[in-house]
């Protein structure tokens, strides 16, 4: 799991901003050799994400190479 944390200035003075980039795959469910499938998914997605904001709430289902449906992937965020 990725997670970055940096400083945000607000109203009420500093507080700390979050966001968690949350990739969820269901091993069992992918086509063809599990380790085979996960790498073609995370290279996929390695290049992929330029084309999304990356801003909390942003979320995609990701399938595999039989174009099944076997996740998700997230962008979560908020201020602690």
């Amino acid at each position: 799991m990725a997670e970055w944390k940096h400083a945000a200035a607000s109203a009420r003075g500093a507080e700390e901003a979050w966001m968690k980039f949350t990739m969820d795959i269901d091993l069992d469910a992918l086509a063809g050799e599990p380790e085979a499938e996960l790498g073609r998914i995370l290279r996929y997605w390695a290049g992929n994400l330029k084309h999304y904001e990356l801003v909390p709430g942003t979320h995609e289902t990701v399938s595999d190479s039989a174009y099944t449906p076997v996740g998700t992937w997230s962008i979560e965020g908020g201020n602690d």
